[in-house]
């Protein structure tokens, strides 16, 4: 049955699982204090001889793996609605498949997350180029974005529950981008099984930042085939609509009689047939209008077989929304998983593609003295 957003969003609210500001509630009775932990284990290491690591954050329910390489979530194992456990990330079982044939899985990236036209913009009177990755295009960073560095790790597990810090120094110049930029990636596992991520950077000179994290979900499990039958809301009544390089024109359009629609919960491949662009499939940016001072509801997806649902709030104004359509078969993962077309799908919370050419969009400068900070958060429950 298809349920009215605002119906869908009340009932959040009402049930206390996102509060009235849209953060999660952490009161909610989260297993035993003792199955709360953060292990460390080796995960090989890079071409250069670079030490790779890998963190498991588990609060007794959840268990989220977590790699220095690109902050990669590796696994993510989330109960269904009779307590069975799968892992609903894709990805590889070792370092070797993200160094040499990952879409971004689970990664980190920037950056500037999306798409920059024409690998080029212009600040402060000065042009800076940058390397097109992406036909003409510069997309999530460059050729090596933040998805290819190798982080530094902490644990800072404390009361909101199990959690590693990244840290990362991008120098001036890197990849083309101006300033030093120093930047923080904190991943925590909350008593209410959510996976909270806080984003925060600096820099010493003007430069464009936008983040995110490019986790492929399936909620059947990463091996169990498409997510088109996934049921779908989103929260956002408009969108960016784009060319066919995927770069925005600068308006901001209606949802409403598109098949871009998911005001009111849809599967997700319903109206695959109505969409005309190649390869098919959606990779579009939502409108999401939050309230940058705490996370608010943007995203909630169940998936019928094993009643895992995914809430996400974020105090990001955008959300990308893409099903994987660049997947053909060619990458087996974990498990010898075949990760076909459309086998799991996206939730890219960022500032709109492109931003940097259209000064209508919330703007993705960050200068000295100021921080950036980003908050994104992933709930997790089975109906």
């Amino acid at each position: 049955m298809r349920k009215p957003i605002a119906r869908v969003v009340g009932a959040l609210l009402v049930s206390g699982v996102w509060g009235l500001t849209g953060i999660p509630a952490v009161a909610q009775p989260g297993g035993e204090p003792s199955r709360r932990s953060v292990d460390r284990m080796d995960f090989g290491k890079t071409p250069d001889g670079t030490p790779v690591e890998l963190y498991v954050l588990s609060n007794g329910r959840i268990t989220a793996k977590i790699t220095t390489y690109g902050g990669i979530i590796t696994e993510l194992h989330v109960p269904d609605h009779q307590g069975r456990s799968a892992d609903v990330v894709l990805g590889f079982d070792s370092l070797d498949g993200y160094l040499t044939r990952s879409p971004h899985f689970g990664a980190i990236t920037g950056r500037v997350a999306n798409r920059i036209a024409g690998a080029s913009f212009t600040l402060d009177g000065h042009e800076y180029k940058l390397a097109a990755n992406n036909g003409p295009n510069t997309l999530h960073g460059g050729k090596k974005g933040f998805d290819k560095v190798v982080w530094k790790a902490e644990d800072v597990s404390g009361p909101a529950g199990p959690a590693v810090k990244l840290t990362h120094l991008s120098p001036d110049g890197d990849e083309g981008f101006p300033g030093n930029l120093a930047v923080s990636v904190t991943y925590t596992l909350t008593p209410d099984d959510s996976l909270r991520i806080d984003y925060t950077a600096t820099t010493d000179k003007a430069t464009p930042v936008n983040l995110t994290n490019h986790s492929y979900f399936n909620l059947a499990g990463h091996g169990s085939g498409t997510i088109l039958d996934h049921e779908l809301t989103i929260a956002a009544d408009e969108y960016t609509p784009s060319d066919d390089g995927f770069i925005p024109d600068g308006r901001l359009a209606p949802v409403r009689g598109t098949p871009l629609d998911f005001t009111t919960a849809t599967a997700i491949g319903s109206r695959f047939g109505q969409i005309h662009k190649a390869p098919g499939g959606y990779d579009d940016n939502y409108v999401i209008r939050p309230d940058a001072r705490a996370p608010k509801f943007a995203v909630r997806v169940r998936d019928p077989k094993s009643g895992r649902v995914l809430e996400m709030a974020t105090t990001e104004p955008g959300v990308q929304f893409y099903t994987g359509n660049f997947l053909d078969g060619t990458i087996r993962g974990k498990e010898g998983a075949v990760y076909m077309k459309n086998a799991g799908f996206c939730f890219e919370a960022q500032h709109f593609p492109d931003s940097l050419h259209h000064p209508n969009f919330p703007s993705i400068i960050l200068r000295p003295g100021k921080t950036y900070t980003q908050t994104t958060v992933y709930r997790f429950s089975a109906s």
